[in-house]
């Protein structure tokens, strides 16, 4: 695992007008202070600790595959079991979520929700997640905070069967401010290339088919934030009666996984396409799984909206639009099945404890018109 502490430090070099004196010169003829990396805003000792707490983490996620030790500058990984693998990648982060996190101190579930949202997004083409890398920074680094944040991955990691082999662990004083940190996921996953699931198979008339989001999952955190704290005036532990707990609760709901009931349809051979319905909402992801001249109708009807969602929008008298495009609405995936298959789709789901609906369907649609029709 090539999990470390970064030590980066920013240089300068000027240049001095010829025949003019530096302080650099000035400072020749004295005695030189003694410097540590300490000193210039970077703990050495800090990094070891959250390192190594981290390693212990990481080391539980191992799977077969991996073929390297904690420690090492690269991590490897052997690939077996598949005749023709298309490998799959992504990376992504958690937007301003981690803003929610920090005011309310609360670390232990951005990793989860880091994990979850690559997962999803690799899931969608049919893979099975291998492994999965993280970046995690701070101005100055606090052990038990990274302890917590990235003790997250690695139960989002062990949940979706994903080995965390590597990652990075940077303090870097000057550039977040006190407290702040940040984290980003890298992931990787494999699928037979033919049992890929790209969406070119999908045909007028198929239906689709949402499953329920727990919430903002990482998008559209900026406007929920200025909504709630600055419009409403709330805090991170306000309870809101409409919401039935705190805002910090809400916001910082873990971003679910929906690698088991994707696998389901995908293993039964019932699945043509699955969309991530994150930033862009359902009004710019859905499309993004469609041949060409193909639209959906979405039943607004289908089913509820949460209540933050409706929260938010009241508050921020948010155009009809806008909020389509900036929030998932209680929607985080949305798959495509044919019309013939619907039904022993969602009676696959609900054995899976899934609570689908028939969100919509798909149509034809003129070139230069909305692919995304609401009904």
């Amino acid at each position: 695992m090539a999990q470390s502490t970064a030590r980066t430090s920013k240089q300068s070099s000027n240049q001095k007008a010829p025949g003019k004196k530096t302080a650099g010169d000035k400072a020749a003829g004295n005695k030189a202070q003694a410097l540590t990396y300490q000193d210039a805003g970077v703990s050495i000792d800090a990094g070891d600790e959250a390192v190594g707490s981290i390693k212990e983490l990481a080391r539980k996620t191992f799977t077969r595959g991996v073929r390297t030790q904690i420690g090492s500058f690269g991590a490897g990984f052997r690939l077996a079991g598949y005749r023709r693998p298309v490998l799959i990648s992504s990376a992504d982060g958690v937007g301003t979520k981690l803003k929610v996190a920090i005011a309310a101190g609360r670390h232990g579930t951005i990793g989860e929700c880091l994990v979850n949202h690559c997962v999803n997004d690799i899931a969608v083409l049919g893979a099975q997640p291998l492994y999965f890398l993280d970046y995690f920074a701070m101005g100055k680094l606090n052990p038990k905070v990274a302890a917590a944040v990235i003790g997250g991955v690695a139960r989002g990691c062990g949940a979706n069967k994903c080995a965390l082999i590597g990652g990075e662990t940077a303090e870097m004083p000057g550039l977040y401010a006190a407290g702040d940190y940040d984290i980003a996921g890298f992931i990787t996953g494999a699928v037979e290339e033919k049992k890929m699931i790209t969406g070119a198979g999908i045909k007028e008339g198929d239906v689709l088919i949402g499953l329920p989001s727990t919430g903002l999952h990482t998008n559209g955190y900026s406007l929920a934030r200025k909504l709630l704290f600055d419009v409403a005036g709330y805090k991170h532990d306000s309870h809101v009666p409409a919401l039935g707990r705190t805002v910090a609760d809400e916001l910082l709901a873990v971003h679910r996984s929906y690698l088991k009931p994707i696998t389901a349809l995908a293993k039964a051979g019932i699945l043509k396409g699955a969309a991530h319905i994150t930033g862009g909402g359902i009004t710019d992801n859905t499309p993004r799984i469609l041949p060409k001249g193909l639209g959906v109708e979405i039943r607004v009807a289908s089913w509820t909206v949460p209540p933050v969602f409706e929260l938010l929008r009241e508050l921020g008298n948010v155009p009809l639009d806008d909020w389509r495009r900036t929030f998932n609405l209680g929607a985080g995936m949305i798959l495509a099945v044919s019309a013939k298959k619907a039904e022993s789709a969602v009676k696959l789901l609900k054995r899976g404890g899934e609570k689908p609906w028939l969100i919509g369907d798909v149509v034809r649609v003129k070139a230069g018109r909305p692919r995304v029709i609401y009904t």
